[in-house]
Order: C-alpha cells, then sequence, then structure tokens
C-alpha cells in the first residue's frame, strides 16, 4: 500500500471517527431533553414513586439496550486479536512497526475473554464508554461546589458534631464492615472456585467497602425540599452525605496506596500508620487549599471594582472555584474535598462582596450546572450498564454487597446516634434514625469511584455490582421515600422561617434573659468560632463586620485600617460583640433544649402563626433578624438556594 493509499484511509477513519463522536453527544443530548420533560411532567403531576434521577437512568437504560442490540459492528478487524510474545509487560504506549511504518497505540484496560464477543467490536459502544477523567475534571466538580455553595450554614453549624461523627467515624465504621462482609463472600467464591486464590485480597474488599460508603441520597433530599420535612433531619442527611462524599475520596486512595514492604497483602503496622497519615494530611491539605481559594476570591473581590462589570466578576468567580479543584489534584491531593470547603467559603464571604447582579447569576450558574451534570451522570449510569464492555456479573458478590451495605448502614447510624443522645439536648429520635437508615442511597460519587480503576478483574466485578447497586437503591428506596415519611409518622410542611422566629421568641424572652442563657449554654468551642470570625474574618474579608480598627490591637493599626471597608465603620455594633453574634448572626448555635421545647416534635402545620414571618428575600440573602428586641444592623451570609 503507498503512503497516498494510507493517507486516504487515515482521513476516512478521522471523519468516520468524527461523525461517530458527534452522534454520540447526540445521542446523550437527547437523553437529556427527554429527561427534562419528563421532570416537567412529574412535577405538573406531583408524581414522587420516581425522582428525575430515576428517570434518567430508566432512558439510558433504554438507550443502551437499543445500542448494544441493534446497531450492527463497523469493523470486524477490531476483534482480531493479535499475538505480541515479545512483548511481556503492559506498558502505557506501544510502538508497533507494521511494515516499515510506525504506529503508536495506548493502553486502555485489561478485557476479560469472556466478554469478547461480537459486540466487542462495535466501534458505537467504545465511542460511549467515557474517560474516567471527565467525570472528575468536568462532571463531579459542579456537583461538590454547588453542594458547598447552597450550604444553610446556621443548620449545618447548629448539627456539626453530628455531621461530623456520621461523616468520619460513620464512614470509617461502613468502609470496615462492608470489606469484612464481602471478604467472607470473597472466601466463599474461592472455594466454589469462582475466583482465583490470588485475584481478590482483604485490602481489595476494603477498597470497595471505601468507595461504596459514598452516600448520595440526591432523590430522598429533593422529596424532602419539595414536602418541607423537618429540618433537623434534612440538615443530618444533607449534611452527612456532604462531608462523606469527601472522606470516602480520600478513604479510597489512602486504602489504594496502603503497601507493606515485604506483602502487598497482609497486615503491616508502619503502612498502617502511613496510610492514616497519607489520609490526614490529604485532608486537611485540600481543606485549606479550598479554604485558600475562597479567600483570595473573597479580598479580590473587596478591593477591586469588579462589581462595576457583573460578568467580569461572575467569571473570576467561576474560574478561580474551578481552579482549587485543579490546583489540589496537581498537588497531589483531592479536589473534590478542596472544591467542597472552596465553596462553603465562598458562601460565607465572597457571595457578600458580589453585586447583586453576579450573586444571582453564580447562584443560577452553579445550580444549572449541578442540574445538568447530575442528570447526565445518571443517564450514563443507564448507558453504561449495556454499552460498558467488560462488566464481570457474579451474583454472590453482587448479593454479598446489597447484604453488606445494609449491615454497614445499621452499624453506622444506631450506634452513633445513641452516642450522641447522650450529650445532644434535642435528641435524634427513633423515626429519624430509621429514615436515615433508609436514605443511604448510593449515586454519582460511588459510581466515579468505581468507573475511575477498572484495570483488573476485581475493580471490574466492583464497577459492575456498584452500578446495579445504584440502580437497585435509587429505584426501590429513593420511590419509596414518601411512604416510607408517612409511616414513620415524621412532620413535614415545616416552614423554616417560622421555626426560626420560634427560636428567636423563645430566646428573646424573660427580658432579655434568654440571651444570656444561650450565651451560656452555646457549644464553647463554637462561639469562639463565631466570635472570632465576626470579630476578625468577615471584616477583613468582606464589607461587614465591626471595624478591625477597634477589634484589633494598637500595633496593628495600619494593617487594620487597610483591611477595613468604609462600609464597616457605617455599621459598626453597639453591643457586646458576643451577645451580637449568638444574638443575631446567621451561623449562631441556639441551645437545642429550648429550641426543642419551642418548636418541638408536633406535626408542622401546628407550629404557631402569631408573630409575623421574618422576610422571605431577606432570609433568602442570610440576613436574619430578631424579631423581638432591638433590631441590629443584618450580617450577609452565604447564599440560600
Amino acid at each position: 500500500m503507498s503512503p497516498q493509499d494510507g493517507a486516504k484511509i487515515s482521513g476516512r477513519d478521522v471523519a468516520e471517527s468524527h461523525r461517530r463522536e458527534t452522534a454520540q453527544l447526540l445521542i446523550f443530548i437527547f437523553l437529556l431533553i427527554l429527561t427534562i420533560l419528563t421532570i416537567w411532567l412529574f412535577k405538573h403531576r406531583r408524581v414522587r414513586f420516581l425522582h428525575e434521577t430515576g428517570g434518567a437512568m430508566f432512558y439510558g437504560l433504554i438507550m443502551g439496550l437499543i445500542l448494544r442490540y441493534t446497531i450492527p459492528s463497523s469493523d470486524p478487524e477490531n476483534s482480531i486479536v493479535h499475538d505480541c510474545k515479545s512483548v511481556t509487560t503492559n506498558p502505557g504506549t506501544l510502538l508497533l512497526n507494521v511494515t516499515d511504518r510506525l504506529y503508536e497505540y495506548e493502553y486502555k484496560r485489561e478485557i476479560d475473554k469472556h466478554n469478547m464477543n461480537n459486540r466487542q467490536r462495535n466501534e458505537i459502544l467504545r465511542k460511549v464508554t467515557f474517560d474516567s477523567e471527565i467525570f472528575f475534571n468536568v462532571l463531579l466538580p459542579p456537583i461538590i461546589f454547588y453542594a458547598g455553595y447552597s450550604l444553610k450554614k446556621r443548620q449545618f453549624f447548629r448539627n456539626l458534631g453530628s455531621i461530623l461523627t456520621y461523616a468520619f467515624i460513620g464512614t470509617a465504621i461502613s468502609c470496615i464492615v462492608i470489606g469484612a462482609v464481602m471478604y467472607g463472600f470473597v472466601m466463599a467464591m474461592i472455594n466454589l472456585g469462582q475466583l482465583g486464590e490470588h485475584d481478590f485480597y482483604f485490602t481489595d474488599c476494603l477498597f470497595f467497602g471505601a468507595l461504596i460508603s459514598a452516600t448520595d441520597p440526591v432523590t430522598v433530599l429533593a422529596i424532602f425540599h419539595e414536602l418541607n420535612v423537618d429540618t433537623q433531619l434534612y440538615t443530618l442527611l444533607f449534611g452527612e452525605s456532604v462531608l462523606n462524599d469527601a472522606v470516602a475520596i480520600v478513604l479510597t486512595y489512602s486504602i489504594s496506596i496502603y503497601s507493606p514492604k515485604d506483602n502487598p497483602h497482609t497486615f503491616d503496622a508502619a503502612a498502617f500508620f502511613k496510610s492514616v497519615g497519607n489520609f490526614a494530611w490529604i485532608f486537611a491539605g485540600s481543606f485549606a487549599m479550598g479554604s485558600a481559594y475562597g479567600i483570595v476570591t473573597a479580598l479580590l473581590t473587596k478591593f477591586t471594582k469588579l462589581c462595576e462589570f457583573a460578568m467580569l466578576e461572575t467569571g473570576i468567580f467561576f474560574l478561580l472555584s474551578w481552579s482549587a479543584f485543579l490546583s489540589a489534584e496537581a498537588s497531589g491531593l483531592t479536589g473534590i474535598v478542596a472544591v467542597l470547603f472552596c465553596g462553603i467559603t465562598q458562601a460565607h464571604y465572597t457571595y457578600n462582596n458580589l453585586s447583586d447582579e453576579a450573586k444571582m447569576r453564580t447562584k443560577q450558574l452553579f445550580e444549572f450546572m449541578n442540574f445538568m451534570a447530575e442528570n447526565f451522570i445518571f443517564c450514563y449510569m443507564g448507558v453504561a450498564l449495556f454499552t460498558y464492555q467488560n462488566h464481570i456479573f457474579n451474583a454472590l458478590f453482587i448479593f454479598g454487597a446489597v447484604l453488606a451495605i445494609f449491615v454497614a448502614r445499621a452499624c453506622n447510624i444506631y450506634p452513633l446516634s445513641f452516642l450522641l443522645n447522650l450529650r445532644r439536648k434535642r435528641k435524634i429520635p427513633w423515626n429519624f434514625q430509621h429514615m436515615m437508615m433508609f436514605s443511604g442511597l448510593r449515586g454519582a460519587i460511588a459510581f466515579a469511584l468505581a468507573i475511575r480503576d477498572t484495570d483488573s478483574k476485581p475493580k471490574q466485578m466492583m464497577f459492575t455490582t456498584t452500578l446495579l447497586i445504584v440502580f437497585f437503591t435509587v429505584w426501590v428506596f429513593g420511590g419509596g421515600t414518601t411512604q416510607m415519611l408517612t409511616w414513620l409518622r415524621i412532620r413535614v410542611d415545616v416552614n423554616p422561617d417560622d421555626e426560626l422566629n420560634q427560636e428567636s421568641s423563645c430566646v428573646s424572652v424573660d427580658d432579655g434573659q434568654g440571651v444570656n442563657r444561650t450565651k451560656t449554654e452555646s457549644a464553647w468551642l463554637f462561639r469562639i468560632w463565631y466570635n472570632f470570625d465576626h470579630k476578625y474574618l468577615k471584616p477583613a474579608l468582606t464589607h461587614a463586620g465591626p471595624p478591625l480598627t477597634s477589634t484589633l490591637p494598637a500595633w496593628c493599626g495600619p494593617f487594620a485600617k487597610l483591611l477595613t471597608s468604609p462600609q464597616a465603620y457605617q455599621d459598626q455594633q453597639k453591643e457586646d460583640d458576643t451577645d451580637y453574634i449568638i444574638s443575631n448572626d446567621e451561623l449562631s448555635a441556639y441551645y437545642e433544649d429550648t429550641s426543642a421545647s419551642c418548636s418541638g416534635d408536633v406535626p408542622g402545620k401546628d407550629i404557631p402563626e402569631q408573630r409575623q414571618p421574618v422576610s422571605k428575600e431577606n432570609f433568602s440573602e442570610g440576613e436574619i433578624q430578631q424579631t423581638v428586641g432591638p433590631v441590629s444592623s443584618p450580617t450577609p451570609s452565604g447564599p440560600t438556594f
């Protein structure tokens, strides 16, 4: 074959590849259009038995079925297996000399011989299998950032101790329990001859336990939001899922780098503590990097006139937020953790410096990106069930995984809730615990962690099992959320504004003594943080708070004048700082037994409505004012979605 003929063939291949990639994108566009129309229909008809994510997965499933069994193969030569006896390893890049012409090939993955059938040579099926880096670098960052940016900080920080317990200790318990249960099933599979003795080790079981411990109750939370379920339950579940994803990702990485010197699959104390140290370092470093990008953005928007150009303001906000993720990944840290805490920092500080137009644009931009990315991932899950070409279905492994996640969820929720209730003044009731047990759905994070590494047979089996678990939990448990709420008698139609007024009225009773009780009984750690935040961080990074010239020592005068905004002098507080923080700041920690006695575990519709509700317009901007007693100047806080 002459070089000219080779060039013509190459040109035709490039054009054909471009056509297939365009068709691939068009398929997913049509799936998203169909999903959006179905969402509108469900909202219009008030259908709650199937959430939008379940619908997206169903449409993806149908499309994957069509692609797999209706589109013929275009190139039979792609399924021919060629022997390369001279190659004894699996290099990342392979150079082949074919008839004195040099060709470069890149390594993708190991393929099971059982999957080598007439569908393996279908080019369309290979094209719709995305690179896992697309999920981590493009689709996941907006989802995680939106979770942090839309966080309702007041409820989150009031339950921070419980949320951290569920997220850190609970995820570790879940990982260990799932790993132990799966190791038992793996041993049974080895004895039955379904696995080789060296195919699956305990570290592989722990790795699977870590990735499948990432909960994603997006379906349940959407129904909670629509029904206005009790805010304490919503906050506990949402806060756990947000931090749990970050912990699961770091834990997965820490287990993957566990490497004893002698035998890589035996316990070694030095390697174990090294992995624990890596976990702490990666989480802390990612947290610091994400927060640093948020602080840099806050200072930029405070000391520049970007607010005069809303488009530029939104652009710099978006790019710096995404840079937090990429910088962490490039530094060997975890971008998911970095972008999560970047979102929380941006909401708490940077949001206050934005113009009104930029506030609206950033809220709508990230809400839209979260919606599209989430539905795209769930559509792809449905497609991947039929188009992914290296599935390994093992009934015993799948059954063991389903059993393990239930056992692990129970070992997580019930014991930790019992321990937390020993110190909590507003207890976590049994019906809340049952609902949290029921809401342990798996979703985008577990799927992305599983698809990121499918090079070996154990990882391919994990990916297939994870995909089936996501289908099962989203369709079965997501669809049964409304019935479970009714059965557990959990109150709905709860207005957060009414609860806020109830707490404010309770705090303000007895001629101001309530404020003093709040100051005394609030968690000392949080009071110290709020005091520090209000005196130093808010004035330094935003236009709000007392002037730094009145809070910093005299020798810091030039520095304080440089960082203090002129608006801060106009809003200088007149009462004691600590009382102001506890009474007025959105992040204040009201003592829980008083708020419990005011709101109580009564149906949401029975909440008293004598007091004038907080202005919805002010509440959406985070401006919370007392309804009784003197009104202090509001402190703007993060966005509410």
